[in-house]
């Protein structure tokens, strides 16, 4: 949620920063702006809206300056609007701010300086932060850098910032607590961004900042950084992987549609190195350190949110059915607020896709100030859950620029289905013959997805039968129970239809009083341990002549006698049916929200990336 970039260098500043709020535009906002230096003149332009509007909104104003920052935002203090839109200007109008985050104690902090005579357009949280450090330069008479450090200082809460100020021409200021940033360095020239995606374009060197660090970027010099405790720090340069053309449609409509059909290639991928059937062997360099606590815990914990916490209920079904560990899946944004019970020979699992999670990164710091083991699963190098865990695996899925989380989910099962295979295997908790069974059947599994996307047409078809539903119901067991609850998460993210997730069984203990002959059922029915039961609960829904469109194994003749409609997929063994089962869900929420004219890639009132709790 909420986008930054900024540059300073020979380049005219304007393009860049439109590009780069494109760029942007995945991670969710509802306003943009921009503001550039001219001569001395501060020029800023903002609007509610999306990154078009303020195009237009410009039209042929003045956009000449080689410095500018640019921001797209997702509310939180005060409702989108032209006003609250960033940036936001000093009580001078000298300066202005960019933000992502959220002050917490900005309250007291705005009172106060309402008592000195600030006077605030914006129902903003940044708008206070901007007043606080002018008001610093004016009274205690520093320079900007040192203020912005004094008035950090002060502040509670979590922030990315830059500020440019027309009294300091050639320098953009830059702080990060609890909020990603990353600074690109190019030749005579600096980018900042939230992300890589706006930076990958003009260099591959970058410098990932930390939390509670400043950065002093002028122009013709080298980067300086200090902490706001104002220990200097060397900047660490790293040199970026993303690639350009996987911010790319590649000739899909959507994003969300090309990663989708992205998912042969983004789980082979996080497998790729780590997995051989022939040799029967699992190998997970990130977290080879730490398998003796695996081995050692009593334990797991998985923290995460949305379709991440899916993922991690599949883990906990591939934790103790194969390595048979104890396993609790918590919503991180619970976690740390109900004073867990965290013992030191426990490994909590923190999963996110962006690394970024402000809820995830709150619930690690808990765990770890209780002396747990700290394993972490994201998709972006250098992200700041990647930085605070012990010890983690990448699942090296690319970029997923889709709001609604697809690649990302298949990803995290596969190397969740790693990692309890490695456990699994040094516990001599599974047979050796069942281990190289499941070692081959993963393998197996791109191919067998690659036979699923191929199913596209009917699963289209089925989807314009069902495109005006004003609810449905997402029935499955066992390992199917997780991919339900997805399944039913898509259809609400991005088609906006009402639709939940149920265990089947749980059906007939309250939900099956929705079911009519208006209701759609989606029942994961694949062969396994409680087909029978699910066969069951299929025949419960069929006599109150609810609608049933079932995911089922290649060959199956029950449920299809059965269903309205079905939807068949590879065999596939029982543990490893998430990652095949879930790409027709996938798919049928894909075109239903087409159909029905949304946003599939930007979602109304959803962020890629939540960075505040």
């Amino acid at each position: 949620m909420c986008g930054i970039v900024a540059y300073i260098g020979e380049k005219q500043a304007y393009p860049i920063l439109i590009k780069g709020l494109q760029r942007l535009e995945y991670r969710g906002y509802d306003s943009a702006g921009v503001a550039m230096i001219d001569n001395k003149t501060l020029n800023v332009y903002k609007c509610k809206g999306k990154v078009g509007d303020l195009v237009t909104f410009i039209g042929d104003n003045n956009t000449s300056g080689t410095i500018g920052i640019g921001h797209t935002r997702w509310a939180t203090h005060g409702v989108p609007n032209d006003v609250n839109a960033h940036p936001q200007y000093s009580a001078s109008k000298n300066m202005v701010m960019i933000h992502n985050g959220i002050i917490e104690n900005y309250g007291p902090l705005k009172e106060e300086m309402k008592k000195r005579g600030h006077v605030f357009l914006s129902d903003t949280d940044t708008e206070v932060l901007i007043h606080l450090i002018e008001d610093i330069v004016q009274k205690e008479q520093v320079k900007l850098g040192e203020a912005v450090r004094i008035a950090l200082n002060q502040v509670v809460g979590a922030y990315s910032i830059v500020i440019l100020s027309k009294e300091n021409p050639n320098e953009l200021f830059a702080a990060k607590k609890g909020s990603p940033m990353v600074i690109g360095i190019g030749e005579n020239e600096f980018f900042i961004a939230s992300d890589a995606t706006p930076i990958v374009e003009y260099t591959k060197n970058v410098v990932y900042m930390e939390d509670e660090e400043i950065a002093y970027i002028e122009r013709g010099k080298e980067l300086k950084i200090k902490t706001i405790k104002n220990k200097a720090k060397t900047p660490y340069v790293q040199e970026l992987e993303m690639k350009l053309e996987a911010l790319e449609k590649g000739g899909y409509d959507h994003f969300m549609l090309k990663e989708i059909y992205e998912q042969p290639r983004s789980i082979k991928d996080s497998m790729r190195g780590r997995i051989s059937s022939q040799m029967g062997i699992v190998n997970l360099g990130g977290i080879a350190e730490y398998e003796k606590k695996f081995m050692n815990a009593k334990r797991i914990i998985f923290i995460a949110c949305g379709t991440s916490w899916h993922a991690g209920l599949v883990g906990e079904y591939l934790f103790e059915d194969l390595a048979r560990i104890p396993v609790e899946v918590e919503y991180a944004s619970e976690f740390r607020y109900r004073n867990p019970i965290v013992y030191e020979d426990d490994v909590v699992i923190a999963i996110s896709q962006s690394g970024e999670t402000a809820d995830t990164l709150a619930a690690i710091e808990l765990a770890k100030s209780k002396g747990a083991t700290i394993i972490g699963i994201c998709n972006v190098v250098g992200s700041s859950i990647a930085r605070a865990t012990h010890a983690g695996s990448y699942t090296h899925a690319g970029p997923e620029i889709g709001v609604a989380s697809t690649k990302a989910f298949t990803a995290q099962v596969t190397v969740l289905t790693l990692m309890a295979l490695r456990v699994a295997f040094l516990k001599g908790s599974i047979s050796s013959s069942r281990y190289h069974e499941l070692l081959s059947e993963l393998e197996a599994i791109p191919a067998k997805v690659e036979r699923v996307l191929l199913k596209n047409d009917k699963i289209k078809f089925i989807a314009d039968i069902y495109k005006n539903s004003t609810n449905a119901l997402y029935l499955g067991r066992g390992y199917s129970f997780p991919v339900a609850l997805e399944g039913a998460l898509k259809l609400k993210e991005i088609s906006y239809i009402h639709a939940e997730g149920y265990p089947a069984a749980e059906m007939k203990h309250g939900p099956i009083a929705l079911i009519d002959e208006e209701m759609p059922v989606f029942v994961i029915a694949t062969k396994g341990a409680s087909y029978e039961k699910v066969v069951s609960n299929i025949q419960e829904v069929k006599a109150r002549k609810g609608k049933i469109i079932a995911i089922v194994t290649e060959g199956d003749k029950q449920v299809k006698e059965m269903a309205d409609y079905t939807i068949e997929i590879p065999e596939t063994d029982e543990i490893l049916v998430p990652l095949v089962s879930v790409v027709p869900l996938q798919l049928l929420s894909y075109h239903i929200a087409v159909m029905r004219g949304c946003n599939v890639d930007q979602p109304r009132n959803l962020a890629k990336s939540v960075t505040v709790e």
